[in-house]
């Protein structure tokens, strides 16, 4: 059996004396979507952040069968990961393709010389950046800029994706082609870690679903479970839900 794309194990991190995350144990199978859900603050972001080694934690992560022991951002890139942060990080006053050809740029310093090829893969994706591909990012609309910051981790030909909030500011209809184009991905060989707040979204499109409140899960399983589980239903589907899944 092949081993995890991305196995995290017994993860915390803390900011000062505040635990944000506490001993998260979670795991990302060759090929599957996972989503991680849950209210603002549950430290979603914080776990994505120290999986990719922006942020320092304790625990284990393990990315392709191998223990990445203190985790660089350097060293998950290598490794095989890419992360698209929430707030998109593109480079405004550069044009499409150059916010791509940075996004290979881990590739070329490592003497692999296909970002083109890698360029008009991500094309094939996403053909309205390549309509767009000499326009500054920072005039491209929210959907658009999605895209670019998807394609620009694609360059780096991660074999895991994290995602943070890709529908935060979207069009309900730029939601769905953005989140239809993760589905696609994993049939290139990528499976996807989906940090999301809009729970009906998120529990659509992946497999297995974590549900973090205030630093712990809460609560685990499949994805079409948990979308029909009362609990879930109350706090994140239904409307006016507040109490937490694991409370009475």
């Amino acid at each position: 059996m092949a081993a995890p794309v991305l196995e995290l194990k017994n993860l915390s991190v803390c900011y000062g004396e505040v635990e944000a995350v506490h001993q998260i144990d979670l795991v990302v199978q060759p090929g599957e979507i996972v989503t991680v859900i849950g209210p603002n603050g549950a430290g979603k972001t914080t776990l994505l952040s120290a999986a990719m080694g922006l942020l320092p934690s304790t625990g284990e992560v393990w990315l392709n069968g191998h223990d990445m022991r203190r985790p660089t951002v350097n060293a998950m890139v290598v490794g095989g990961a890419g992360l698209v942060p929430e707030r998109r990080e593109l480079f405004g006053e550069m044009s499409v393709q150059d916010n791509l050809l940075l996004g290979g740029f881990s590739r070329w310093w490592r003497g692999v010389r296909d970002q083109h090829a890698c360029r008009e893969e991500v094309y094939s994706i996403f053909p309205r950046l390549e309509e767009r591909c000499t326009q500054r990012a920072s005039t491209l609309s929210g959907g658009e800029r999605q895209m670019l910051a998807v394609g620009r981790a694609l360059m780096a030909k991660p074999k895991l994706l994290m995602l943070d909030e890709p529908s935060l500011g979207l069009a309900p209809n730029i939601v769905r082609e953005v989140l239809q184009v993760v589905v696609g991905l994993r049939q290139r060989g990528v499976s996807i870690l989906l940090v999301e707040q809009n729970a009906r979204a998120a529990l659509a499109v992946a497999d297995r679903a974590y549900v973090l409140e205030m630093g712990k899960v809460s609560l685990t399983g499949r994805s079409s479970d948990l979308a029909t589980d009362p609990r879930i239903i109350e706090t994140y589907l239904g409307i006016g839900g507040r109490k937490p899944v694991n409370g009475s």
